[in-house]
Parts: structure tokens; C-alpha cells; sequence
């Protein structure tokens, strides 16, 4: 039977599918911190722990090159890239913008079961910091939940998916500066922006949530920032 010439293009669904799958595990590490900025990525350790071959592996890591979010060195290692600080303070400002626009959008759009949501991982986040030993990654992890909570509540799958590209490159950065540096949960800024947030879109205060991730966002990169651990 003869086939149309497009159908040669797509890929076996199987393969595709693990592909997929090995994309979003992949990607989640990165915006999750659990991959920090300057480290390798072993395309047959990542298989085997995933549970696949390696070929759906080099599938999701060449899209994570294409996205910046990984890059293949001289020497054909994969690694997490080493933002400098003027790419720092640039992705930061282009944050601010989106995430702070995505806030006030939440305060718009949200539902009921967006304000449980978000009510649920603002007191996540909040008890986790108040414990005597906080566990540093439950709070990373904690933290990106809270924000794409709100983010979620914006309906807007592409003001998601834009936001995540972001997370793709700042969350190695930003979450492993959480992790090496526990007084910042400690001293509760992060704590008392969630809030903010979750109380200003709860009142639909558009200005006041877009605000309250401003500040988040800012005062996290001033402290990354002030501590001169990015490349020069």
C-alpha cells in the first residue's frame, strides 16, 4: 500500500512516546534543580534510570540543547550551562515581566480549585520552612509548585508553556542557591511573598499578586546575584 509521503516523517508512536516522556522527566530536573548549573548529563545514566534506551534519551537531550537548556561542550559531554550574570539579570528582568503578567492574569481568571491549589502549596512551602531541619529539595520542590499554582490559574497553556522555557533555564540556577543557602528559607522572604500572592489573587488584586512576584523573583536574584556565583 502506498503511503502519503508526510506519514514517513512521524516517528512509531512507542518511540514517540518515550521520547516525550524522557523530554519531560528531563526537563522537570532542570526546573525543578535537581541538575545545578555546570554539571554533566550521562545520556546512559539517564536512560537507565528512566527505564529506556538511550535512543528516546538523545531525542529529549537534543531538544533541551535546541532550547538552551542543556549544551554539548567541546569535548561531546552534555552539561547544565553556566549563566553569567548579565544572562542572569536579563533572564530575571524578562521574569518579572512574564511570571509578574501571569500573577495578575490568576487574580482575573482563578477558580475555586485554583485558590485550593495554590492555598495548598503556599502552606506546603510555609510549614517545610518552619520545621527545626527544613529538607532543603522538598522546599525547591515546594517552591516551583507554588508558583506554577498560580501560573496554572492564568488558563493560559501558552503563558505556561513560555514560563516553563524560563524555569528550563533559571530553576537549576535558582534552586540550587536555595539548596546551598538554607538561611534564605530560614529567613522567610520567600515565605511572606507567597502569601502575599495567594492572599492578592484570593482578593482578585491583579496588581498586588503581579507585585508580589515581582518582589519574589527580584529578591531572590539580588541575593543569587550579590554572592558572585555565576560565571564571569
Amino acid at each position: 500500500m502506498n503511503l502519503p509521503a508526510a506519514l514517513h516523517l512521524v516517528e512509531p508512536l512507542d518511540r514517540q512516546t518515550l521520547g516525550e516522556r524522557a523530554y519531560a522527566q528531563l526537563a522537570d530536573l532542570l526546573i525543578s534543580g535537581r541538575l545545578a548549573p555546570g554539571e554533566k548529563l550521562s545520556l546512559r545514566a539517564a536512560a537507565d534510570v528512566l527505564g529506556v534506551s538511550i535512543m528516546p534519551v538523545r531525542a529529549a537531550v537534543s531538544r533541551l540543547v535546541a532550547d538552551k537548556a542543556l549544551e554539548v561542550t567541546p569535548n561531546r559531554a552534555v552539561r547544565v550551562p553556566l549563566l553569567s550574570a548579565a544572562q542572569f539579570r536579563d533572564l530575571t528582568r524578562v521574569r518579572i515581566a512574564i511570571e509578574g503578567h501571569a500573577a495578575e492574569q490568576a487574580a482575573q481568571h482563578r477558580g475555586d480549585d485554583d485558590l485550593a491549589a495554590i492555598a495548598r502549596a503556599e502552606a506546603a512551602m510555609r510549614l517545610e520552612s518552619e520545621l527545626p531541619a527544613p529538607d532543603l529539595p522538598r522546599a525547591v520542590e515546594l517552591n516551583k509548585s507554588f508558583h506554577f499554582a498560580v501560573y496554572e490559574a492564568a488558563h493560559s497553556p501558552i503563558l505556561v508553556g513560555i514560563i516553563r522555557a524560563l524555569w528550563l533555564k533559571a530553576g537549576p540556577v535558582i534552586n540550587l542557591d536555595l539548596r546551598a543557602n538554607p538561611e534564605r528559607l530560614a529567613k522567610g522572604d520567600a515565605i511572606r511573598f507567597h502569601a502575599d500572592v495567594r492572599r492578592a489573587i484570593a482578593a482578585g488584586e491583579g496588581a498586588a499578586a503581579r507585585a508580589g512576584v515581582a518582589a519574589d523573583i527580584a529578591g531572590a536574584a539580588d541575593v543569587i546575584l550579590s554572592r558572585g556565583g555565576l560565571a564571569g
